[in-house]
């Protein structure tokens, strides 16, 4: 028995809810009624057999098969697209998709995407999302290609090692620590912080690793990112633990946290998707362009 295919029409409908999570939004851009939207996700759901999309409080979230169903949904779109303008003649480079984090795009990635945009006609958009926001996006098949910090090995992303950086300790270059050559966690006993909100992960790593070697710092001020943190360091409001390519602010100095991990940077993407060429040449670009951080 053939099973039926999934209806066109109905993907490019999810595709886009899928990328809002939000009936209104994704109405305005179809130009359909809310209601003609909700019945198409419904219809696909139907389909398929599957549900696609579930509440979370009052927002709306993908389940896992919701996931996979929106990235074969723009791989679909992608491919219909790529077809379609091939038979037409049009041999031009097909839209490419990177996300990251905002840390990533200004000290990790900038140089190899200023090489990239320069040299390659293909056109490309830059999606700014967390460490979750970014693999989420590539598991729905939103971005293309993801650069995130994956501790943990992911069934359904393969990844490859874009960078390993150090932590080190940010401070003014006065502060009583910045004569060492390098900080251990003991050390950070009654020092004044510069650290994220207790929900970021940088944090929660941060206080298990002082609790663990018995340092009880004191957060003077909660920062998130990397460019506001250093601000504050530069302002001497305290010290702060960041990531070892960070660039300094005039008057502050970093040394290293032998004790604290090192932070492995990948490049992820879908390990079932497809492999489009501008996307593998993006992909070797940024390989090629962060490979200093990988020596």
């Amino acid at each position: 028995m053939v099973t039926p295919a999934p209806d066109l029409d109905l993907l490019r409908t999810f595709a886009v809810f899928a990328a809002q999570l939000n009936f209104t939004r994704a109405a305005a851009l179809l130009h359909l009624s809310q209601p003609a939207v909700h019945a198409q996700v419904a219809r696909l759901g139907e389909s398929l057999g599957v549900a696609l999309y579930q509440r979370q409080g009052r927002a709306l979230a993908l389940t896992d098969d919701g996931r996979r169903v929106a990235a074969f949904a723009r791989e679909t779109s992608e491919r219909t697209e790529a077809f379609v303008a091939a038979l037409r003649g049009d041999e031009a480079p097909r839209p490419v998709c990177l996300c990251a984090g905002a840390g990533s795009y200004v000290h990790l990635l900038g140089e190899a995407l200023r090489g990239w945009i320069a040299g390659c006609a293909a056109p490309t958009r830059l999606l700014t999302r967390d460490r979750e926001g970014t693999l989420e996006a590539v598991r729905s098949g939103e971005a293309h290609l993801g650069v995130a910090p994956v501790e943990a090995r992911r069934a359904d992303l393969s990844a490859e090692v874009l960078g390993v950086i150090p932590q080190v300790l940010a401070m003014p270059a006065a502060h009583p620590l910045a004569g060492r050559r390098s900080v251990r966690l003991r050390d950070l006993d009654g020092v004044r912080l510069v650290a994220p909100s207790p929900d970021r992960p940088h944090r929660q790593a941060l206080d298990a690793a002082l609790a663990a070697g018995g340092a009880r710092a004191e957060v003077a001020v909660e920062a998130n990112g990397w460019e506001l943190t250093l601000r504050f360091v530069e302002l001497c409001v305290g010290a702060a633990v960041v990531s070892g390519f960070c660039r300094l602010p005039p008057g502050v100095v970093a040394r290293p946290m032998p004790e604290l991990p090192a932070k492995t940077y990948h490049l992820v993407r879908r390990r079932k998707g497809a492999r489009r060429p501008e996307q593998e040449a993006l992909r070797q670009a940024l390989l090629a362009g962060c490979a200093t951080w990988r020596r």
